[in-house]
């Protein structure tokens, strides 16, 4: 379950990444099945393989960012479709 510093990170970081990455959109944010301690944040992907791997890494720098400073980890999972998945 997400409690409210989660939504509010979760919150400010997708808001970078559309500012960086107008295309992409949230899809949904769910716990890991492998960890529950882990939260994953599925987005539609740029078409762009060149655009995917920036926004892999930008994703990856503030989900790094996140889990030193408040000890949350996050993982930015981009998707070519939108896909129905199960929401925390």
């Amino acid at each position: 379950m997400i409690n409210l510093k989660q939504e509010e990170l979760i919150g400010l970081l997708t808001d970078r990444i559309r500012e960086k990455f107008q295309e992409v959109e949230l899809i949904d944010v769910s716990e890991s099945w492998e960890d529950p301690e882990t939260l994953w944040i599925h987005v539609t992907a740029p078409e762009d393989e060149g655009r995917m791997t920036d926004l892999i890494e930008f994703a990856g720098d503030h989900t790094t960012d996140i889990l030193m400073d408040y000890g949350y980890h996050m993982l930015v999972i981009p998707t070519r479709r939108k896909v129905a998945v199960a929401s925390v």
